[in-house]
């Protein structure tokens, strides 16, 4: 998988209808954050197990009434813990121009950051 990062993962303890949630950005991307998912992200600094915080959270929601911040939601903050660190799946650039005996082929595997949210304060 590429730049976008859609990989979800959800804990047993789940409870679809009580949801509330976070949008959050981190590496000038956004994310969403339910209390304990599994996502991954763009590689951040730090080692495994350590608590990650992000604050600029864009939306809040606690089931019932969301919340939007202009730009930020004031007091809402995603907590989460890093889980590990790897790289995504390979693709493959190639670039070919016909007629011109041009091509280039080269591998690419983005680096991403597991993260387990453990809380998502709404503000």
């Amino acid at each position: 998988m590429a730049e976008g990062y859609i990989d979800v993962t959800v804990s047993p303890d789940y409870d679809s209808h009580l949801m509330s949630y976070a949008i959050f950005k981190a590496a000038g991307q956004q994310f969403r954050a339910e209390k304990g998912i599994t996502l991954k992200v763009p590689l951040l600094e730090g080692e495994p197990g350590t608590k990650v915080t992000f604050e600029d959270v864009l939306l809040s929601s606690d089931g019932e009434k969301v919340r939007a911040g202009a730009p930020v939601v004031k007091g809402a903050k995603v907590v989460a813990e890093i889980v590990r660190h790897g790289k995504a799946d390979k693709i493959t650039v190639f670039k070919f121009k016909r007629r011109r005996n041009y091509r280039r082929k080269q591998g690419h595997r983005q680096q991403f950051t597991e993260l387990k949210i453990t809380d998502v304060k709404l503000g």
